[in-house]
């Protein structure tokens, strides 16, 4: 990531940018800046995670994730604030789920609580959680079933500290992808 902030930015967003940028990183994720959406609101920046094939003893598809803030002078219609996060997560799951499966209940609980361990205050959380599951026909018979579990959330955050955010989001991709919660990323410290 860089460390440059546009001073054109509105000092809310700037403070906001300036957040994420000291945030810790998760060690298992690659995390890079990504073009942001510019038709939603009047600023906004992206981030992906890719979690890194050198920490993962999974072979195969990894977990992944996107992260964008964005800031309007004037909050829109279901935001609560003048920002609002969109995040996205997707990662492998156990292929051998049933229809009573639990998978989509957890991971939601796994989010509420990464922000509620890092102290990431907020309001108007909405969000989704689908179980992909993938088996091959025909030529394809012989692959193995596959699936995957994404979650689509977003709220709106209080204040300018949004490293907190951001933190609790790379956390929800590492545990999403079999990883534990890191001391120091993500929680609250005192």
């Amino acid at each position: 990531m860089t460390d440059e902030i546009d001073e054109t930015l509105a000092p809310e967003f700037q403070a906001a940018v300036f957040s994420i940028r000291q945030a810790s990183n998760r060690a298992e994720l690659v995390v890079e800046e990504l073009a942001a959406p510019s038709d939603i609101a009047t600023h906004a920046i992206a981030f992906s995670a890719e979690v890194s094939s050198e920490t993962s003893e999974v072979p195969g598809s990894l977990g992944t994730g996107r992260f964008v803030l964005f800031w309007s002078p004037q909050p829109q219609e279901n935001w609560t604030t003048n920002f609002r996060i969109v995040c996205f997560s997707r990662a492998p799951l156990e292929s051998d789920i049933t229809s009573e499966d639990q998978s989509a209940e957890i991971t939601w609980t796994w989010l509420t609580d990464a922000l509620a361990i890092a102290g990431a205050e907020h309001s108007a959380i909405a969000g989704t959680t689908t179980r992909i599951i993938s088996k091959g026909h025909g030529m394809m018979a012989n692959e193995k079933n596959h699936a995957e579990l994404e979650m689509r959330a977003s709220w709106s955050p209080h204040g300018t500290d949004i490293a907190k955010h951001f933190e609790a989001w790379q956390n929800l991709v590492c545990i999403m992808s079999g990883f534990e919660l890191t001391p120091g990323v993500g929680e609250v410290h005192r």
